[in-house]
C-alpha cells in the first residue's frame, strides 16, 4: 500500500516516514511504502500517474496549501474515497469546515502525537483496504452480469438469423463495418466497441415478421412492406422493455438500461432512417438520427448489397461503392460514407474475414 506524504519542511516529513515504518512492523501493513515530497504540484503529478492508498497533507505549505491540494486531488478521477488526512496547527473551526467541505477526511493536530498518529493511519488504511475489496467484488459481478447479458443478447441475434435469409457472416460483417466506421470519425475506443457489440442487434425485430413477408423471393407489395417495416419498432421494444412511443420524450415508462441494451435498441430503431427525413419508423433527418444509427443504416446497406439474398444476386463492390456515394446526403449521413471509404483496405479485409458459410455462428466476441 502506498502513503503519500506532502509536507514543505523535510523535517516534518523524516518524522512522517520514521512512523510509517513502524507500520510495516504490524503484519497487517507488511508492504505500506511511503512516498513523499516538499512540493504539492509535484505531489499531485504523482497522483495523477500513480494511485495512493493513503494522503498525508500539511496544511500550511507557500506553493499550495494543504486545502487547494485536497481540492485538485479529489477532482482526479476515481479518487474521491481514498482517506485524505490533513496535518495543521490551526484549530479554527472555519479552517476545519473548509478543508472538510474540499475532501479531507480527518485532521491531526501538531505537534503529532505518535500513538494517535499510529491509530487513525491504521484505521484509514483498513477502511482503504475495505473499500477496494467491495470495489473489487462489484467489479466481478459486474462483468458476470454483463456477460450474461451478451448471452442473452446473442441468442436473441442467432433467433433472428433462423427466421432470416441472412447469414451469420452478415452479422459479423457489418458489425466490423460499423466499428471501422466510428474509428474512422474518431470516436473512442470504447464506443467503438459498444457499436461492435451492439450493431447486430440491429434486426431482431424480425422474429416478429411473418415468414411470407421475410422469406417472399420477390418484391413486397405496399402492405407487406409496412409489415416489414414494423420490425424496427418491434426490435426496439424488445431491447428497450418498453412501448414504442412517436415522443420519446414523453415515455413514463422509460426504464434504465445497460449502455449494450440501450444502444442496441436506439440502433434497431433509428438504423432504417435516412439522412433527408424520408425513412422509417419516425422520419427523423440529420444529426437528429441518432450517430450509431446513421452508421449502421451504412454498414448493413453496404454489406446486404454485396451479399446474395433470396430476392436479389450480389452486387459488385464497385456499384455498392457508388451507391453509398450517391446516397450520401440523401439516404447515408456524408460523414459516415466518407469515414467508410476512407480505408477501402480496411474494408477488403473485413469483407475477407467474414465469408459465408465459412464462420461459427457461436463466435460470441464477434472477432
Amino acid at each position: 500500500m502506498k502513503i503519500v506524504i506532502i509536507d514543505d519542511v523535510q523535517f516534518n516529513i523524516t518524522l512522517l516516514q520514521h512512523l510509517i515504518k513502524k507500520l510495516r512492523d504490524n503484519e497487517e501493513f507488511p508492504n505500506v511504502e511511503a512516498i513523499s515530497f516538499t512540493e504539492p504540484l509535484k505531489a499531485l503529478a504523482w497522483c495523477m500517474d500513480n494511485e495512493p492508498d493513503l494522503v498525508i497533507v500539511d496544511y500550511m505549505m507557500p506553493e499550495m496549501d494543504g486545502i487547494m491540494f485536497s481540492k485538485r486531488f479529489r477532482e482526479i478521477r476515481g479518487y474521491k474515497d481514498i482517506p485524505l488526512l490533513m496535518v495543521t496547527a490551526n484549530h479554527e473551526a472555519s479552517v476545519r469546515i473548509d478543508a472538510l467541505a474540499n475532501g479531507v477526511t480527518d485532521f491531526l493536530n501538531k505537534p503529532l502525537d505518535n500513538a494517535e498518529f499510529l491509530a487513525r493511519a491504521k484505521n484509514m488504511l483498513r477502511l482503504r483496504k475495505s473499500l477496494k475489496h467491495l470495489a473489487e467484488e462489484v467489479r466481478k459481478a459486474t462483468a458476470k452480469i454483463v456477460e450474461r447479458e451478451r448471452e442473452t443478447i446473442f441468442c436473441l441475434a442467432r433467433a433472428a438469423e433462423y427466421r432470416d435469409p441472412e447469414t451469420g457472416s452478415h452479422i459479423h460483417r457489418m458489425a466490423h463495418y460499423s466499428r471501422h466506421i466510428a474509428a474512422c470519425l474518431g470516436l473512442s475506443t470504447e464506443a467503438q466497441d459498444l457499436l461492435l457489440e451492439a450493431a447486430p442487434m440491429h434486426d431482431i425485430g424480425k422474429v416478429g415478421t411473418p415468414d411470407g413477408i421475410l422469406l417472399k423471393p420477390g418484391k413486397l407489395t405496399t402492405d407487406e412492406f409496412a409489415t416489414m417495416k414494423r420490425h424496427a419498432v418491434i426490435g426496439y421494444e424488445i431491447l428497450s422493455s418498453r412501448k414504442f412511443k412517436e415522443n420519446q420524450q414523453d415515455d413514463g415508462e422509460k426504464k434504465e438500461l445497460s449502455p449494450l441494451l440501450e444502444a442496441g435498441a436506439e440502433i434497431a430503431l433509428s438504423h432504417h432512417e435516412k439522412f433527408d427525413g424520408s425513412g422509417y419508423p419516425q422520419g427523423k433527418s440529420g444529426e437528429d438520427i441518432p450517430l450509431f444509427g446513421r452508421i449502421v443504416a451504412v454498414a448493413d446497406v453496404f454489406d446486404a448489397l454485396t451479399s446474395e439474398r433470396p430476392y436479389k444476386k450480389t452486387w459488385e463492390i464497385e456499384k455498392a461503392k457508388q451507391f453509398l456515394r450517391e446516397g450520401a446526403g440523401a439516404h447515408f449521413d456524408p460523414r459516415c460514407v466518407e469515414a467508410f471509404l476512407s480505408d477501402w483496405d480496411e474494408v477488403l479485409k473485413i469483407k475477407n474475414q467474414f465469408i459465408d458459410d465459412q464462420i461459427e455462428l457461436r463466435d460470441r466476441n464477434f472477432e
